[in-house]
């Protein structure tokens, strides 16, 4: 008995040891990678930039393109997005995503103003940055909180909700310091930069754009319109030497993805977000496609110059034909067992065309959908400034440029310049050209017919766009609810009512209704 004693003691004492020396070093082999406790300010920009293009590029994909006629679901079902009608939980991915990208840019502004890692071109980046994903939330759901975001470390969790208008206010107050700030031109880490590779200068120019953008959305506002105004004309013709803007397409606010399969960082996020049969699910809708078709152009070209050529060759955003042969669209806004069949569609990554496999000629896999800001949408900005007689320049010049970057930048054989020769040549086939006869309203209407093209998979900018404007008129199907109104905004999440009631309260009596109808401040009179 005292043997098996003794033994007994001997096994624990070897186990105590052996753990004692699986201890050793421990802390140091286990450090977790990701989940660091510290950080500085360049190594939280590029995830930023992806998580926040992400969650704008899934929304685009089934929300936006549903609303817009760019695609038409193939479902009899409820609540669905082509006829005005979606559920509330809807809402809940985009206010999640970005709020949280707009928190970690707070963290990267105040690590770049601390002494050890003071950096003016990371503060700047990230107001912004700032300033791009607030206006964003604010344009989808009306008020939200703003100031008092981000500050659950301060034990602050139910923050209050700002006004459009105010935070409208404040972020024209960051786009200013930051133009300022970036004028300095402090270097920042290449490699840290996957949008403009540490150039400094060319996130000036996106700063002055973003501007233009949000100065212009607003602009109808009577309380802030003649300020608002003069600022889009000190930007453009007083002082462009303070205001740089995005100048071609080489300036455009993009994240190009590696074109590859697999999880690598760059890969798109359509890649191993989205089903390959959920890609090629949805039908094209007639008003995108049909345009496209009878202006012939060239983005639906599949041979060379314009399409990509060789084996396999398909036209640069892989559209296929529709059963019947040639590019067709369902109508948008079908009503409930009418039957409609899929027609023209854009292809997945994996499907083939003789037997080559389209990979990153799909835009499921394609580099070049990963866009914050165009130089077309600029373009186009310009035009109806110029229209609208605030700046000096010539309309019909900004027009032609929008639509011939518009398509270059997809399809790189296709002139720059709105100038050249076989751009004009194509707008005039296309039946297509400036109207200086029209009236504004008519001039409106071309112009954002051709951005609505241009805003192609621009986060929610298309929708956006028709609910400050109006146009493009799009065709209305009798299948449509909500009265037949295109929605004027996302609800706020459910679990909002629960965990900040107060202020949830506070945000609709202030704003109305909490409901898709409600318009956001800038689509009031």
């Amino acid at each position: 008995m005292r043997n098996k004693l003794y033994k007994a003691a001997a096994v624990m004492l070897i186990g105590i040891t052996s753990l004692s020396s699986c201890d050793k070093g421990f802390e140091e082999v286990n450090t977790d990678p990701i989940n660091i406790k510290a950080t500085t300010p360049d190594k939280l920009l590029a995830p930023v930039l992806v998580n926040s293009l992400t969650a704008g590029m899934q929304r685009n994909r089934n929300f936006n393109n549903e609303l817009m006629q760019v695609t038409v679901s193939i479902s009899d079902g409820d609540a669905t997005v082509f006829r005005y009608e979606f559920r509330r939980t809807f809402a809940d991915y985009l206010w999640n995503s970005w709020f949280i990208q707009t928190h970690n840019l707070k963290d990267m502004h105040a690590l770049a103003s601390q002494p050890e890692m003071l950096n003016e071109s990371y503060q700047a980046i990230s107001l912004i940055c700032q300033s791009w994903l607030f206006s964003n939330l604010s344009d989808t759901y009306g008020d939200i909180p703003y100031s008092e975001s981000g500050q659950g470390k301060n034990n602050n969790v139910e923050p209050a909700f700002d006004k459009p208008k105010d935070i409208y206010a404040d972020i024209y107050k960051k786009l200013e310091e930051a133009n300022t700030l970036l004028a300095k031109g402090t270097p920042i880490v290449a490699a840290s930069d996957p949008m403009f590779k540490g150039d400094v200068a060319k996130w000036r120019k996106f700063c002055n754009s973003l501007y233009l953008r949000l100065l212009l959305r607003a602009s109808g506002k009577a309380d802030v319109a003649t300020a608002n105004i003069a600022k889009i004309k000190e930007i453009v013709d007083t002082n462009p030497a303070k205001y740089p803007i995005i100048e071609n397409n080489s300036e455009s606010a993009t994240v190009r993805w590696s074109g590859e399969g697999g999880t690598g960082a760059y890969v798109s996020p359509y890649v191993n977000g989205v089903r390959v049969q959920d890609f090629r699910s949805a039908s094209l809708g007639s008003f995108f496609i049909d345009h496209l078709r009878d202006w012939g152009d060239p983005r639906l070209q599949t041979t060379a110059p314009y399409g990509t050529g060789g084996t396999g060759a398909t036209n640069r955003w892989a559209i296929n034909q529709a059963p019947s042969g040639g590019y067709k669209g369902t109508p948008s806004g079908y009503a409930i067992g009418v039957g409609q069949e899929r027609q023209s569609y854009f292809l997945s990554s994996e499907q083939a065309i003789t037997s080559v496999v389209l990979g990153a000629k799909s835009l499921q896999q394609s580099p070049l959908t990963g866009i914050l800001m165009n130089y077309a949408e600029v373009q186009f900005i310009l035009a109806e400034a110029a229209a609208k007689g605030w700046i000096s320049g010539n309309a019909e010049l900004f027009y032609n440029q929008g639509i011939t970057s518009s398509i270059n930048y997809w399809v790189p054989p296709f002139p720059e310049s709105g100038t050249a020769k076989d751009a004009l040549d194509y707008i005039k086939a296309a039946d297509i050209e400036w109207n200086n006869s029209l009236s504004l309203d008519g001039k409106m209407e071309l112009i954002h017919l051709q951005k609505y093209y241009a805003l192609f998979l621009v986060d929610m900018q298309q929708w956006f766009e028709y609910r400050r404007t109006g146009h493009p008129v799009l065709p209305k199907g009798p299948g449509l609810r909500n009265g037949g109104v295109m929605p004027a905004r996302m609800t706020y999440p459910v679990y909002v009512q629960s965990a900040n009631p107060s202020n949830y309260k506070t945000a609709v009596a202030n704003q109305g209704v909490d409901e898709i109808y409600t318009n956001v401040w800038w689509q009031k009179p």
